[in-house]
């Protein structure tokens, strides 16, 4: 008979990976699988942020935005090697929004959610302010800078299923659940190995359905559930251009159709603009920006550059599917992004989840295990929490630290660049000395791949981090396709098929 999970997760996205690091730490007995890599849905392509969610008071979820907006700096201090602070210019645009309204809404935003360490809202001159100079100064003279902070997305799931992982989680990537039979001492789950076509059952007290877009998909599918709340998909495109002004503050641009975008300084060269908001009908995995997205983005933020932005200037784009909760509204931007449970408590528990934000995994996992309590271990509850005070693998130093850590890498390994020690301190935290370990030169790290990325860093995410290819590599893991050319892109592909040969002789 196969072991009895205390949990059983179908999704490795930030809600799935996020619910097993918590049951995992509560001593539950966790068995977590997604069918393709970690954050390959909608956790990696996010607009990369940790934030309140300004426009969401307009739509009253004040809830929610106190909620998000007490959880930046709880994820900051949990994850200070991949949460940055990030200052956010907001220029008034006259027949918009009106000046006094959005001082009432900054205003909100400052003492809403409990704010500690991030600076408060201040009034620029953008006449003088060096963030009004890529501006159109006939048009854009006053403004506000407010905080929020950034996020490295898919490495905040990873490390999520990496610290389940350490406290006894089994993590299956590249496992599909094909099917789930329930009785009255729990579930059985079919599952799988979509590498080897080898399939295995897992025995569970709970299941949890976090399969992002897919969600609907698994209740009618795989479990043959039936459902009474509904998932809305939106679609949210971004588009990557060579960067745009020299400062290191975002925009946050209003449009006259409602809607807002970012415009973010992202990878050192490049800048990040995002996001829409548009009803999506099909495949998520088939999804991508459409060319009418890539020109309402570049429109959109031509209308406040003073140097238009074109369809031709865009180096990358990326789009994803958002599974919201369906509340009715009548436009995509008006949907909520607030989380929804439906727990089926006839039989065996199964909680499905609707909707969410990277911003608010933490508390959803709280909530989701609240949910299934009844079932679980009473010892369990006591540990109610303790995701808010212990940090992600590589996060154990302060939390304004991460320049110093960079430092302080490059001290004890001279031979690392500038950029390569800021990377490696922003994307692994103190975890970059596993695969740096007694290198004495750049050497030792084996080959260059490109931008720094060598064999020692590949390895590491082979055996540490479940990256199986490329793609999991260099635009998950990391974004550094954006660095590396198609003949190095090609190298690396070569090498990881010939690494995991000799590994599995």
């Amino acid at each position: 008979m196969p072991e009895v999970h205390d949990v059983l997760i179908i999704g490795g996205g930030v809600n799935g990976c996020g619910i097993a690091r918590d049951a995992a730490g509560r001593g539950l007995s966790v068995f977590l699988c997604e069918m393709h890599d970690l954050a390959s849905g909608t956790s990696s392509w996010s607009t990369k942020l940790i934030h309140g969610g300004l426009r969401y008071l307009e739509y009253y979820e004040f809830r929610l935005v106190r909620e998000a907006l007490i959880e930046r700096e709880v994820i900051w201090k949990i994850a200070p090697h991949l949460v940055a602070p990030l200052r956010f210019v907001l220029p008034h645009h006259k027949g918009l929004r009106p000046a006094w309204l959005l001082r009432l809404g900054l205003f909100l935003y400052d003492h809403l959610g409990g704010r500690k360490k991030l600076p408060p809202t201040r009034t620029l001159d953008l006449t003088t302010d060096a963030a009004g100079k890529p501006l159109k100064p006939d048009l854009y003279r006053r403004g506000f800078e407010y905080s929020d902070c950034r996020v490295d997305d898919a490495r905040l799931v990873v490390l999520n299923a990496r610290d389940a992982a350490n406290k006894g989680a089994d993590i299956r990537t590249r496992t599909k659940a094909v099917s789930a039979v329930r009785d009255a001492e729990g579930w059985t789950l079919t599952i799988e190995n979509l590498d080897t076509g080898a399939r295995s059952e897992v025995r569970g007290k709970t299941l949890v359905n976090a399969a992002g877009p897919w969600v609907a998909d698994v209740l009618t599918g795989t479990l043959r559930a039936n459902s009474r709340a509904k998932v809305r998909l939106v679609q949210g495109s971004h588009i990557v251009t060579r960067r745009i002004f020299d400062h290191d503050r975002a925009y946050i641009f209003q449009n006259a159709d409602g809607r807002i975008i970012f415009a973010i300084p992202y990878e050192d060269e490049f800048t990040l603009i995002g996001t829409t908001d548009r009803d999506y009908d099909g495949d998520p995995a088939n999804v991508r920006a459409t060319d009418e997205e890539i020109s309402y983005l570049c429109a959109a933020a031509s209308e406040y550059f003073v140097k238009p932005i074109a369809p031709s200037d865009v180096v990358w784009t990326y789009s994803g599917v958002r599974p919201l909760y369906d509340d009715g509204a009548s436009e995509a931007k008006a949907a909520t992004r607030d989380y929804v449970f439906e727990l089926d408590d006839n039989g065996a528990p199964l909680l499905s989840i609707f909707g969410g934000k990277i911003t608010t995994y933490r508390r959803l996992s709280e909530e989701a295990l609240e949910k299934l309590q009844r079932w679980l271990p009473a010892s369990s509850e006591e540990k109610e929490g303790w995701t808010g005070r212990e940090p992600l693998p590589g996060g154990e130093f302060p939390m304004e630290g991460r320049v110093a850590l960079a430092d302080e890498l490059r001290r004890d390994f001279p031979f690392l660049s500038v950029r390569q020690a800021a990377r490696y301190a922003r994307s692994y935290g103190l975890k970059a000395r596993d695969f740096l370990k007694d290198a004495k030169s750049a050497a030792d790290l084996g080959r260059d791949f490109g931008a720094g990325f060598t064999e020692a860093e590949a390895r590491y995410l082979m055996r540490s981090e479940w990256a199986r290819d490329a793609d999991d590599m260099l635009w998950r893991r990391s974004k550094l396709g954006l660095h590396l050319d198609t003949t190095q892109r090609a190298a690396l592909a070569d090498w990881i098929v010939s690494e995991r040969a000799t590994t599995a002789r």
